[in-house]
C-alpha cells in the first residue's frame, strides 16, 4: 500500500505470535500492564488518568487489585504502534487512522478500545491569499505530520474529494510536507520560511494565531467532516484484550472519569497535565485554550471514524470495509452511540 510506511510492514511479521491463540486459556488477567502517552492538551485525559490512577481505582473494584501500570512517553502513531506490534507496549493512545491501518493489516487483531479527544484540527495560513482551499495554488506549502496517512492529510483528501470531484482526492498532496508540530508552529514565527501554511493540532493553532502576524483560520476538521470528530483513542490487540476483559473495562471507566474531569475542574486537569508532561504553559493559559469553541469535545465514544474508514477505502489505503464502527472497536464500548 502506498501509504503504509516499510517498518510497519516489518513490525507485522513479528505481530504473528500476538495474534496466535494463547496456550492456557485459563491464565489470570496481567498484573503488571505498559501503555503509552504522548504530550499534547489533546492527550490530557491520558495524563490524568495516570496521575490519578483512575484505571487502578476502576480495576479494583472490578476485582482485579494491586494492578500495577507502566506508563511510557513515545511521539508519534508509528513509534507506538511499532511498540504495541512488537510485544513492548500493551495499550497504545494515537489516532484513528492508525487504529484502522493495523485493523485492516491484521485482520481485526487489533481493535480501539475508547477514544480520548475529538478536538478541532485547525489548517492555519499566514498567506494574505489563502482565504480556502481552493486559494492554495502550486508552491504553496502545507506542513502535517505524516505525509498522505496522517488525519490531517486525510482531511485534506477528503475536502478535496467533495470540492474537486471524488477522483481529486490527492490534489492537495503535493503541497503537503511532513513536520512534527513543534517544528511547524516555528516555522510559521519566521516570515521567510518556505512553510507558511501548518494543518494543526491543539494548542498549536491557538500559538499561531496569537503570535504568528496575520495567521488566520483556513478551515477546520469541523467544517470538512461536519462535526467533531474522534481526533486519538486508546487501542490493543484483541489478544491482550480477550485474555484481560477487566483491565479494558477498567480503561474504559477511567477515560470516561477523566473525561468528565476535566470538564469539571479544568484548572486541577491543566496542573495534572502539566505535572505529567513538564509543560511550562500556565494552567491559566491552559485553561483559556479549553475554553476554545470546541476544546471540551474529550469524547470517548468514536465519533466521525467511519467517514475517514470509507476514505481510506476508496483510495486504496484500506483493503477490507467494515460494516461499523463496532467492527474496529471492542465489544466492550459497543453500547455507547458512536460512528
Amino acid at each position: 500500500m502506498q501509504g503504509l510506511t516499510s517498518r510497519l510492514f516489518a513490525v507485522l511479521a513479528a505481530f504473528v505470535a500476538l495474534i496466535a491463540p494463547a496456550q492456557d486459556a485459563a491464565a489470570q488477567e496481567k498484573k503488571e500492564i505498559t501503555i503509552s502517552r504522548q504530550p499534547g492538551i489533546n492527550y490530557m485525559p491520558v495524563h490524568v488518568i495516570e496521575r490519578q490512577k483512575l484505571m487502578e481505582k476502576h480495576a479494583a473494584r472490578l476485582g482485579l487489585a494491586d494492578l500495577k501500570i507502566n506508563w511510557v512517553m513515545l511521539g508519534g502513531g508509528g513509534a507506538q504502534t511499532d511498540a504495541m506490534l512488537a510485544g513492548g507496549v500493551d495499550i497504545v493512545n494515537t489516532g484513528v487512522t492508525n487504529l484502522l491501518l493495523l485493523w485492516d493489516r491484521t485482520k481485526g487483531g487489533v481493535k480501539g478500545v475508547v477514544g480520548t479527544s475529538a478536538q478541532p484540527l485547525a489548517l492555519i495560513s499566514r498567506n494574505p491569499n489563502i482565504k480556502s482551499l481552493k486559494d492554495f495554488k502550486e508552491g504553496d506549502k502545507i506542513a502535517v505530520p505524516t505525509i498522505k496517512v496522517s488525519t490531517q492529510s486525510m482531511l485534506m483528501q477528503i475536502a478535496a474529494s467533495k470540492m474537486f470531484g471524488p477522483e481529486q482526492w490527492g490534489k492537495f498532496d503535493p503541497l503537503t510536507v511532513q513536520m512534527a508540530h513543534p517544528d511547524a508552529a516555528i516555522a510559521m514565527t519566521n516570515p521567510n520560511h518556505e512553510v507558511a501554511n501548518h494543518f494543526a493540532a491543539p494548542p498549536f493553532q491557538f500559538f499561531e494565531l496569537k503570535n504568528v502576524p496575520g495567521a488566520h483560520t483556513v478551515i477546520t476538521s469541523v467544517e470538512i467532516m461536519g462535526g467533531p470528530m474522534t481526533q486519538a483513542n486508546f487501542f490493543t490487540t484483541t489478544k491482550f484484550a480477550d485474555a484481560n476483559p477487566k483491565a479494558i473495562e477498567a480503561l474504559k471507566a477511567a477515560a470516561i472519569e477523566a473525561e468528565e474531569f476535566i470538564r469539571k475542574s479544568p484548572l486541577q486537569a491543566a496542573e495534572l497535565y502539566k505535572a505529567g508532561t513538564g509543560d511550562k504553559t500556565s494552567a491559566e493559559d491552559l485553561v483559556a485554550i479549553l475554553k476554545e469553541p470546541g476544546m471540551m469535545e474529550y469524547g470517548a465514544a468514536p465519533q466521525k471514524t467511519m467517514k475517514i474508514a470509507e476514505h481510506m477505502f476508496k483510495t486504496g489505503t484500506l483493503k477490507t470495509m467494515p460494516q461499523s464502527w463496532k467492527d474496529y472497536y471492542l465489544p466492550a464500548v459497543h453500547d455507547m452511540q458512536g460512528d
